[in-house]
């Protein structure tokens, strides 16, 4: 058995645009309503949602039967938590709230093995189908998709560098605490967010960076798309149900006598 290509890596490596979807319901069940869908990746998210490495395990396996290349958020850039990710067969990690080099090297850091890293071993884990993979340990770091979220005016002055870190894949903008950072505190669509996001990003796009983030709003994605993002979400699980609902009851209010 040999260890599988991830395709998400080698479509950001060569610049194919990546839709995905955000994942924030933390069951498998809903988990497996959403991954037939297809979209070109999803992001389970443990940072901002009741998640546990084993609801996380289990919305992996939904997606595992799926085109859908699954990205974990981790609720930190710690190297304990990212082992244990690793371990259960993340395919790639998006670090919450890259401020510096020195945050970037640590978190790639955390992704390696000894000597280009600092990930412990084991040698019987999911990720390497508890030891029939023979060939994980040479293919896991270079197939395994390391992105870091920029969410500060700081972050954002220091991008540049930090995507220069040997190992970083892609760089991704958060723009909901990008407009805490300046001042527009729930205005993540905000004119004054993007200008500051978008001169960075094409610096980083015209040095062959993929850059990325999460927007609920279609037209918006795809405008960023089609400037040269190569990889967004475009929408969150919880915002579609919760707008469905909301939507169907007023639908059906609004045809009462």
């Amino acid at each position: 058995m040999e260890f599988p290509d991830n395709p998400f890596t080698h479509a950001l490596r060569a610049k194919q645009k990546q839709l995905g979807l955000w994942i924030s319901l933390t069951s498998p069940f809903a988990a497996e309503v959403t991954a037939p869908a297809g979209y070109d990746w999803a992001l389970i998210d443990m940072e901002h949602t009741p998640n546990d490495y084993f609801t996380t395990l289990g919305q992996m396996q939904a997606f595992a039967a799926t085109s859908t290349t699954t990205i974990i958020r981790p609720e930190w850039n710690d190297p304990v938590i990212v082992k244990r990710l690793l371990d259960l067969g993340a395919r790639g990690l998006l670090f919450p709230m890259i401020n510096s080099v020195a945050e970037a090297e640590a978190a790639v850091a955390a992704t390696r093995y000894p000597p280009h890293g600092t990930r412990g071993f084991s040698g019987m884990t999911r990720a390497n189908n508890f030891g029939r993979v023979p060939d994980y340990l040479a293919r896991v770091e270079d197939e395994t998709t390391v992105l870091l979220q920029l969410e500060t005016r700081h972050a954002i002055e220091q991008a540049e560098a930090i995507a220069d870190v040997d190992g970083v894949d892609g760089i991704f903008f958060g723009p909901a605490d990008i407009a805490a950072d300046i001042g527009l505190l729930g205005k993540p669509l905000d004119k004054g967010v993007w200008d500051l996001i978008r001169p960075c990003a094409q610096k980083l796009i015209a040095k062959g960076i993929p850059v990325g983030t999460l927007v609920n709003d279609a037209e918006f994605a795809a405008d960023l798309l089609n400037e040269g993002f190569t990889f967004v979400a475009c929408g969150t699980d919880t915002a579609l149900l919760a707008k469905a609902t909301d939507a169907l009851l007023a639908n059906v209010k609004s045809r009462l006598k």
